[in-house]
């Protein structure tokens, strides 16, 4: 629970940021349902979601401050204290541990002198473990403000840590171009990506999670991704349909 009373927006903050909600909450047939957008709204002002931040929400859904925070307490997505410009979340679910994902989430804590939920002493980078992502046929993954890189290594990982404390472009593997946490919150929350090409940039899924989806339509062409890495493995190494591939 926040204590209160929570210190309220300035004037002219709280203007803005009611103007935008009204333009959320006119989305739902029942204002309640305006609640997890609004959060995103009240973070990508502050960073995170203040007790300022749950009081705002209250006030313009009705609700109490407990039924606020418990919503905001429940989804990992909006932080509870101030982190960094870029989130980087390392998978520690099972397929991308074993491949290396608990390796790359090791080395990170060490290279960045953190620990899980830290941040760089420059406000640069929050470190987090996190859940499967769904993008498993590209394991290990490394997500930086939602946004994948995938078939990461150790020292691939530290290259885009790096990059990002040094202000360096650091592009995803699929998807929008990077943007700050805030940034990213306000498009959780509903408004238009305006930076040109973002939207057209898409992020869905890539050929390896696609084979299934061409074989079971009878569509020509390999019927096999191969290593990530392009490194050959063994029987895997074998075109689909060669007589050695063939078990």
């Amino acid at each position: 629970m926040p204590r209160l009373p929570a210190p309220d927006y300035p004037e002219d903050v709280r203007a803005r940021l009611a103007a935008d909600a009204g333009e959320v909450i006119a989305r739902y047939p029942d204002s309640r349902s305006a609640l997890l957008p609004l959060l995103h709204l009240v973070q990508a002002e502050e960073g995170h979601v203040s007790r300022t931040g749950i009081r705002f929400c209250a006030g313009q859904l009705g609700l109490t401050t407990a039924e606020v925070t418990a919503v905001a307490t429940f989804y990992t997505m909006y932080r509870r204290e101030p982190g960094g410009d870029y989130q980087v979340g390392v998978c520690t679910n099972t397929l991308c541990a074993v491949l290396g994902g608990d390796a790359i989430f090791d080395a990170l804590k060490s290279h960045l002198g953190v620990e899980n939920g830290g941040t760089t002493d420059d406000g640069k980078v929050t470190l987090e473990h996190i859940e499967c992502n769904a993008a498993c046929d590209y394991a290990p993954v490394v997500m930086v403000n939602w946004e994948f890189f995938d078939n990461q290594t150790v020292e691939s990982a530290k290259r885009i840590v790096d990059d990002l404390r040094a202000g360096r472009t650091v592009e995803p593997t699929r998807g929008a171009p990077l943007c700050t946490h805030r940034e990213t919150s306000r498009l959780l929350a509903g408004f238009p990506d305006e930076r040109p090409g973002a939207v057209e940039a898409g992020g869905g899924a890539g050929p390896a999670s696609l084979a299934g989806l061409r074989l079971a339509r009878g569509e020509d062409g390999t019927a096999r991704v191969g290593p990530p890495r392009g490194v050959p493995h063994g029987r895997d190494a074998q075109e689909p349909g060669s007589e050695e591939g063939e078990g």
